[in-house]
This record gives structure tokens, C-alpha cells and sequence, in this order.
């Protein structure tokens, strides 16, 4: 029996070089040539003219509402099939999250129910590309602008996937990305705010820095947050930034194999790609229909038996308490449809060829194919 986890990063060399160098530095905190070095590249790599390190894709998404000014007074429109930190960072603000049901073929925002949930109290769009897909972006952007709001991009899991020829990340106002362990690009843990106005990028740099005053350091005339990269970490960015091609290359081929040696299996609903995407298959997703001979649980528990270890797809926002102040609907059918049969298939950078065939003869041998 082969052990196939869900994930597994390949760690560059180069990012182990820039890491030692870090360190042997002496400038392992936020300071140091490598934070400045992966915020260039890295908007480079999007197509922006800011890119600002933080810890995480969670404070990215803070960072970014706050320098949006939205707060108690304001909603927020997101996902309701999405991660829950996307929920926290609204709740940070004090925001009111209002949540939108998810269309059933790339489980992103339904964006013919968008403008349904918009209100004069409407500050802020948070699409999240969901899986590796990019969202409906010209919709998003046509009815934000149409009430003035502005839109933040949750791209944490769509490093390097593009809408029409657009990096995803740099359509909206502001772009959040994560760097977690899991992430096409990682860090470890930590995240980056990337924006074209210079204005934001300004307010989300001295916000990140527990905002000091432009003047005087350590005089603080606004609330600030510790949100600062180590420089280690940003060592770690740079080197696996550099080597992203190849990765990006690498979950194209995943796609493409599971997709060929899983598309006669009855009852294993396969991702698509709609016209205009490149979807960069963060997590090779399926659902498992009424067809199949088994529930989702029971097929991922026959996996495990095998070694092959997968993870369900995120839960419907809107039956957490902790959206109890959320502005909802009655329901939401797609959200809570795909949670119950979704789960993701091992999606890791080391993947080889040989885990993916035994991956796919597994599921072949369970499903009786």
C-alpha cells in the first residue's frame, strides 16, 4: 500500500539558500534585503505596481477592509461557500458579512444573485477564487462600479490563474493572497496585499507596521496592526516565486492526468474550466453524485484505508454561529449541496506520477471500473 498525502510542498533550493542567508544575516525579523525583494517580484509576477507582505492571507483580508475604511456601519458581500477566515476578517471590521450563494459549476460567487444583495450600506465586494478558478469577474467589477463599492480579490488559492488575460489578484481594488504551506507559492505561513493605487498601498504599508507616525516613530495616531513578514519567510517566497513556472506547469499536468484517467468513472463529477480561465488546480476537486454506490464520507474513508488521504470541501458559511450576524438568506442550495459531496483529491506540488496513478486505480477499484 502506498501512503499519497493531500498535500506536499517542494521547497527550492533557492528558498533554502535565501532562508540560510536570512539567518546568517542577523535580520530574521522584518527587516532585511529579501521583504522588499519578494514584494518586486511578486507584484511583478501579478501585474501590479504594490505588493505589501503580511503575516497571513487572514490579516491580508483585514488589512485590506480596514484600508477601505469599511467598519461597523458597513456590509460586506462574500461567499458563502468559502474558508472561514474570509468570514473573520469581515468581523474584525465590525462589518455586517452579507452572504451570497455559489454557482454549481466552479463553486464561486453566483454573480446572478450579486446585485440582489447590494444595499445602501454596500462598502465592499469579496469575491474568492475559489479552488484554483477564477471567479465571473467582468460581472463582479460592472456592479461595483455601477454602485461605487469597492472589491477585494480573495486569491489565496489562485496563484498564477488568470480571468481573460488577467492575473487573478489584480482586477479589483485590492488582491490578497495567502503563502500557507499548501499555497503554489508559500512561505510557511504569511500573505501579501497587492494594489495599483498608490494611495491604499501607502495607508496598508503603515497599518501593517502598527502604524507609526510618518513623522515621529513610535507616535501612533491611528490603530495599528503587527502584520509584519519576517524576512526569513520572504527569503522563503522569493526562492519558491522563482521556481513558479514550474510549479504552475506541474498542477496543469495534475489536472489534465486526473481528469483523463477519472472521466469514465460514473458518478465522480470532474472540475471544469470555463472560456477565458486558466485555472491553475490548487486542489483537484469532485463530486460524488447519487450514481456513485457511496456518500462522500464512506468514499473518502475507503480511500484513507488505502493511504490516500483527501480533505472535504469547506462548510456553508451561513450555518456557522459564528455568522449569526450575518445578513442571509432562507437558504442556500449550492453552498450547502457541494459541502455535503465535495472533497478534494491528494493536489501537492511533490504529487508524482506514481501517487497520482495509485490515486486513480484506487478510485477505479472501489467504484467497480
Amino acid at each position: 500500500m502506498m501512503n499519497v498525502p493531500v498535500n506536499e510542498p517542494v521547497i527550492t533550493d533557492a528558498a533554502k539558500k535565501y532562508v540560510t542567508e536570512a539567518v546568517e544575516s542577523g535580520w530574521v525579523s522584518s527587516g532585511g534585503k529579501y521583504i522588499p525583494a519578494f514584494e518586486e517580484k511578486f507584484a511583478e509576477f501579478i501585474g501590479v505596481k504594490h505588493a505589501i507582505t503580511t503575516t497571513n492571507g487572514n490579516s491580508a483580508l483585514h488589512l485590506a477592509l480596514v484600508a477601505l475604511d469599511v467598519g461597523p456601519d458597513d456590509e460586506v458581500i462574500l461567499p458563502a461557500f468559502t474558508m472561514g477566515a474570509c468570514l473573520n476578517a469581515v468581523l474584525y471590521t465590525g462589518a455586517t458579512p452579507v452572504l451570497v450563494d455559489s454557482e454549481p459549476e466552479t463553486f464561486n460567487i453566483d454573480t446572478s444573485l450579486l446585485e440582489a444583495h447590494v444595499s445602501p450600506k454596500t462598502k465592499a465586494i469579496m469575491p474568492v477564487h475559489i479552488y484554483g478558478h477564477a471567479c465571473e469577474m467582468d460581472a463582479v467589477m460592472e456592479i461595483a462600479q455601477k454602485h461605487n463599492i469597492a472589491v477585494l480579490e480573495d486569491a489565496a488559492e489562485v496563484h498564477g490563474g488568470t480571468y481573460k488575460g488577467q492575473m487573478c489578484g489584480s482586477i479589483g481594488d485590492i488582491g490578497c493572497f495567502s503563502f500557507y504551506g499548501n499555497k503554489i507559492v508559500t512561505t510557511g505561513e504569511g500573505g501579501m496585499v497587492v494594489t495599483d493605487d498608490d494611495a491604499l498601498a501607502s495607508r496598508m504599508r503603515s497599518l501593517k507596521d502598527i502604524a507609526h507616525s510618518p513623522d515621529r516613530r513610535f507616535w501612533h495616531d491611528e490603530m495599528g496592526f503587527n502584520y509584519r513578514m519576517t524576512n526569513m519567510q520572504a527569503g522563503l517566497g522569493l526562492g519558491q516565486l522563482e521556481n513558479v513556472d514550474t510549479f504552475l506547469a506541474h498542477k496543469q499536468w495534475m489536472g489534465e492526468e486526473y481528469t483523463k484517467r477519472l472521466r469514465d468513472i460514473s458518478g465522480l463529477r470532474l472540475p471544469i474550466t470555463k472560456d477565458g480561465v486558466l485555472n491553475v488546480y490548487w486542489m483537484y476537486t469532485v463530486l460524488v453524485e447519487d450514481d456513485f454506490g457511496m456518500n462522500r464520507d464512506d468514499l473518502r474513508a475507503a480511500l484513507k484505508e488505502k493511504g490516500i488521504d483527501t480533505r472535504d470541501f469547506f462548510y456553508s458559511l451561513a450555518d456557522m454561529g459564528l455568522a449569526d450576524t450575518a445578513r442571509k438568506d432562507a437558504s442556500y442550495p449550492v453552498a450547502e449541496d457541494i459541502a455535503q459531496r465535495g472533497f478534494y483529491l491528494p493536489s501537492g506540488l511533490a504529487l508524482s506520477e506514481e501517487q497520482l496513478s495509485y490515486v486513480c486505480e484506487t478510485l477505479h477499484a472501489i467504484a467497480g471500473s
